[in-house]
């Protein structure tokens, strides 16, 4: 938050300091409750005036208006003026001061009521939508049962360690996360990841905190504290995150760093020259009404209402977005790449055909695979070593960068990469038929000789064809950069609907087209965020899928899809457009409110009450504004938005 609007730095709390326990009614904040106060003892200096009750009485009651009004932010102003800060506060205490040297103590009351009336608002809307962010905290049941010494025993979540086995009935949540030990069951993550399709789950697979179990009853061994879950890991990181500005957010403070001096020096001229002019006391008064009438604290607020409303609506469709900056550069995205694996792709491989040379086996050829793969973390070892009975691994193994393993075992020098790094010899024509079907094809390779060729296919995910037919639909360039070969490549894409697909790239050469693609147009990469980080990290935006089990992909990335639904990623692109015409238009209100308010307060047309009910009202106006961004927008199976009911 820019440190030139005196209103809005109680939002720079929003992050780790924000209050875990931060009000949720109205009455709860300090700004309402002091301008309310100072409310009441305006309408009770009103009702006095009228009634002719003694002037000094209701002078005492203007006074007290003022300083209960005044309280909620001359404090902070002259904090902030000791360390050379100077803000909205700033102006609304110079304005509030001049008012009562002019003798206008009512005045002042007024705008410093109206000014803490409209601060209070402002808090209270962010801590709401703050507190809906949080919220995804109460998905954590308040117990959890688990197995200690052979009996079960009910605990608060906050009790629960690693190592510790919990036991989860139908329509549990759970309590943190973990991996399934015993049962099968289709989990409800709809409330986590946006995914309305319940998950098959059984034993080896990863659980979060959150999900609904459905009809199986499971024993699952905790991996993670509460305190460190994949909810509050979300949370965290989002909440340390929106302090990175958007665009909008360094435009607005562009604007009104300037202006807040800028404008001062303006009333100071003004004083001046009209006192030699004419009347000083009619000039000095103007000249304090253009210093309201100037206050950018509508423009300041503006954009992060609007950030922090939209953040926490994506988090509640399975979106996590990284502050601002990552928000904005959703919203003007035009080019959108995506890795193969893992990402266009169910990152569940399987070996469809081994094909043999010089006299080996299958059995020898997935052997001789297995002994390299079992020291691999390539997306295809799972599918080698699945195939393989008993592996036996290899020593010495290294990996070369785009290209395939190396290693030895009993003496042998072995070798397992892509056509090219390693010769395919009598193999080209099978090599070229597994590809053909969309298959990556490794050859296996014994001290400089080809045994055989290994196809492995990793299926499409079912929704991906109609992901991209959504992109394509609302106008984004879609390219597919892998590093298999171009015509397994060109098979998977043509299936899904890819025309651009760029193969057989190294995750630099991966960077490389994507600073290509940034010099077009505004490009994400979408990527698994561990092998794509180079591709993840040089374009406009990096997304990663399936950020719930991926702590490398949340720190990567800019954006994450928390679940393994690609039809999230056009809409999320859909509602950052959303907010980001809405950041327009609050900025665009607040600079046109301040280029009306300005001369109509020189020319004496608005006097000192009338530009601050109107500066307040318009601020309330961009909040209420803002705050629409935080609506989650539906969508129907076709990524088509659909009417709210």
């Amino acid at each position: 938050m820019s440190e030139t609007c005196g209103c809005g730095d109680d939002l720079e709390t929003s992050g780790d300091g924000a209050s875990e326990h931060e009000p949720e009614r109205l009455w709860v904040v300090k700004e309402i409750r002091f301008g309310s106060i100072s409310g009441v003892f305006l309408v009770g200096s009103w009702i006095a005036s009228r009634a002719s009750v003694a002037p000094l009485a209701t002078s005492a009651l203007e006074v007290v208006a003022l300083l209960a009004g005044a309280y909620t932010f001359v404090p902070s102003t002259l904090r902030r003026l000791r360390k050379g800060r100077i803000g909205v506060g700033t102006l609304m205490t110079i304005a509030g001061v001049g008012a009562v040297i002019l003798g206008e103590v009512g005045e002042a009351a007024m705008l410093a009521f109206l000014f803490s009336i409209s601060e209070g608002l402002e808090e209270y809307s962010l801590i709401r939508t703050r507190h809906n962010l949080r919220s995804l905290l109460a998905l954590v049941p308040t117990q959890a049962t688990v197995l200690r010494g052979g009996l079960e025993v009910v605990v608060a979540p906050d009790d629960l360690v690693p190592g510790d086995q919990m036991l989860v009935k139908p329509g549990e949540r759970l309590a943190t996360d973990g991996v399934i030990e015993l049962g099968r069951t289709a989990l409800d993550v709809s409330a986590i990841t946006g995914e309305s399709v319940p998950i098959e789950a059984g034993p080896g697979d990863a659980v979060f905190a959150g999900s609904i179990n459905g009809t199986g009853a499971l024993t699952v061994r905790v991996t993670t504290t509460v305190e460190d879950n994949s909810l509050s890991r979300i949370v965290h990181i989002v909440e340390t995150e929106q302090s990175r500005k958007g665009a909008s957010q360094r435009l607005a403070d562009r604007i009104a760093r300037p202006l807040v001096p800028g404008v001062m020096v303006v009333a100071a001229v003004i004083a001046i020259v009209g006192s030699l002019a004419g009347d000083p006391t009619l000039w000095i008064q103007r000249a304090l009404v253009v210093l309201v009438a100037a206050s950018p604290c509508a423009l300041a607020i503006s954009v992060p209402v609007t950030v922090i409303s939209a953040i926490g609506a994506a988090s509640k469709m399975g979106v996590l977005i990284k502050g601002g900056a990552a928000l904005e550069m959703l919203g003007v995205i035009r080019s959108v790449a995506l890795d193969k694996t893992g990402t266009l792709t169910r990152n569940q491989p399987t070996v469809i055909e081994v094909a043999t040379a010089n006299g080996a086996s299958s059995e020898q050829v997935l052997d001789i695979a297995s002994a390299l793969e079992s020291r691999s973390e390539h997306p295809l070892a799972r599918a080698i070593l699945d195939a393989t009975a008993v592996p036996r691994p290899a020593d010495d193994v290294q990996a070369v960068p785009g290209e395939g393993l190396q290693g030895v075992r009993d003496g042998s020098f072995l070798r397992l990469g892509r056509p090219g790094w390693i010769s395919a010899d009598s193999l080209g024509a099978a090599v070229e038929r597994m590809q053909r079907k969309g298959a990556t094809a490794v050859l296996v390779e014994v001290d400089g000789s080809v045994i055989g060729a290994i196809a492995v296919r990793d299926e499409l995910r079912p929704e991906a064809a109609q992901a991209i037919a959504t992109l394509r639909r609302d106008g984004y360039q879609v390219a597919m950069l892998t590093g298999d070969n171009l015509a397994t490549a060109t098979a998977l894409a043509r299936e899904v609907g890819i025309d651009v697909v760029h193969a057989e790239l190294r995750p630099e050469d991966k960077a490389d087209v994507i600073r290509q693609l940034n010099i077009l147009h505004h490009t994400a990469m979408v990527g698994d965020g561990v092998n794509d980080a180079p591709a993840l990290a040089t374009s406009d935006l990096g997304i990663a899928m399936g950020a719930m089990g991926t702590d490398v992909a949340i720190e990567t990335a800019d954006v994450a899809l928390m679940g393994e639904d690609l039809r999230h990623l056009p809409q999320a692109f859909t509602h950052a457009r959303r907010a980001r015409r809405i950041m327009l238009q609050n900025v665009g209100f607040s600079l046109a409110l301040i280029s009306l308010l300005m001369p109509l307060a020189l020319f004496g047309v608005l006097g000192l009450a009338a530009v601050v009910l109107v500066h307040e009202l318009a601020e309330v106006l961009v909040i209420a504004n803002g705050v629409r961004a935080g609506k989650p927008q539906r969508f129907d199976t076709a990524g088509y938005l659909t009417p709210a009911v």
